[in-house]
């Protein structure tokens, strides 16, 4: 018997070289609500797909801290980040000039405190909580769904 995860989608290299892949560490926003875990879902600035925030890195921060920043600028995110990567996730992203980079994801789970109305990106997103199976359905990347629906914020280090 073999086990199969999701079903992963081919990076796409059209036109790129294997160095231009590039990483981005991402924030699985959550928190608990009638004992029950909710990921925070916001909405590209583009099309308006529902994804989580994500971003470059950045000098002098870790993973996690470089995820809770982007959940801070893209979501109004105050919280606490954990060093722990959940998985990734491939995707593409439309770059200026409509060129399509290939990108990893690294997703990391942040703990929500609370949700500031003025961050830098407030007015360009929208931003919702969802439980862990409807956050599965609402995001595009399988790979990302699979681990929305796979996780469980009690296996975390406190």
């Amino acid at each position: 018997m073999t086990l199969q995860g999701p079903k992963q989608l081919p990076i796409s290299l059209k036109g790129a070289r294997k160095t231009d892949v590039r990483s981005q560490f991402a924030a699985l926003c959550y928190r608990i609500r009638n004992d029950k875990p909710e990921v925070l879902l916001i909405t590209s600035r583009g099309s308006g797909r529902w994804i989580i925030p994500k971003g470059w890195p950045m000098h002098a921060k870790t993973p996690g801290d470089a995820a809770l920043q982007e959940a801070w600028e893209e979501a109004g995110v105050k919280g606490r980040a954990f060093e722990r990567c959940l998985g990734l996730f491939s995707y593409n992203k439309q770059i200026e000039g409509g060129a399509l980079l290939p990108c990893v994801a690294l997703v990391y789970p942040v703990k929500v405190k609370s949700l500031e109305k003025r961050f830098p990106e407030a007015g360009q997103r929208k931003r919702k909580w969802f439980s862990l199976r409807k956050a599965a359905v609402k995001v595009q990347e399988p790979e990302l769904a699979q681990i929305l629906k796979t996780f469980d914020p009690r296996l975390l280090k406190r």
